[in-house]
């Protein structure tokens, strides 16, 4: 029996969505994803939200900042932003990572950024 995606079971849609936005990540960046490393991303996202109560993956789901911080917290944890990471800060330093949509940048932040800590916001 398949479990349901969505609000039912919001981490694998999470998951789910994650795999996609990476897959347009590295499509956009024109480099091949380092597939080892996606995989191990997604599961240690998996395992941030499971570690969660489910109205706390319910509220991860539904406010788009949150989702992105826990994304951010996983490529980071996962060590997946170390890969491709001369490229790909060249290629930001280039201009050309512009091609991706602004909520990437929470992607794009872990190779710029000096302070690696991936903590998501706090909500009270």
């Amino acid at each position: 029996m398949s479990k349901l995606t969505g609000p039912d079971n919001p981490a694998k849609a999470l998951r789910e969505d994650f795999r996609r936005h990476l897959e347009v990540f590295y499509a956009r960046l024109k480099l091949a994803p380092p597939y080892d490393s996606v995989e191990k991303a997604i599961k240690t996202l998996g395992a941030i939200l499971t570690a969660m109560p489910a109205d706390e993956q319910a509220r991860v789901l539904t406010n788009a900042d949150l989702t992105w911080a826990h994304y951010r917290r996983a490529f980071i944890d996962s060590g997946l932003y170390l890969k491709h990471r001369g490229i790909i800060s060249g290629l930001i330093r280039s201009g050309q990572a512009a091609d991706l949509p602004p909520e990437y940048a929470a992607l794009l932040e872990a190779y710029v950024s000096t302070d690696r800590s991936a903590s998501p916001p706090h909500q009270s």
